[in-house]
């Protein structure tokens, strides 16, 4: 069973994020994630904090494999490149 991830994502710097999202896919699927849905402009239906730019839909095999995708160090440039790009959120919601 896949667990899902909610990537919320203000941008703060479309050219580095256009560069993200060119090798953000392969990071992805290195530990077995996939975008399942994103939206460049989300309907946001209530807000705690200011509405994200972008939201993405994240699936990977395991809440493991999220972890492990985020903390490898070898994707430590690709993660940088989003975080310099924009301000993210991203939450694991285990099944």
């Amino acid at each position: 069973m896949t667990v899902q991830a909610i990537a919320l994502i203000t941008v703060t710097d479309k050219e580095t994020l256009g560069k993200y999202r060119e090798v953000a896919g392969e990071a992805l699927a290195k530990h077995g994630g996939r975008v399942a849905a994103a939206d460049p402009a989300p309907a946001v239906l209530e807000a705690a904090f200011d509405a994200p730019d972008i939201a993405a839909l994240l699936e990977f095999p395991t809440v493991e494999a999220a972890t492990a995708w985020r903390e490898d160090p070898a994707l430590e440039p690709i993660h940088a490149l989003r975080n310099t790009g924009g301000k993210s959120t991203i939450v694991v919601l285990p099944s």
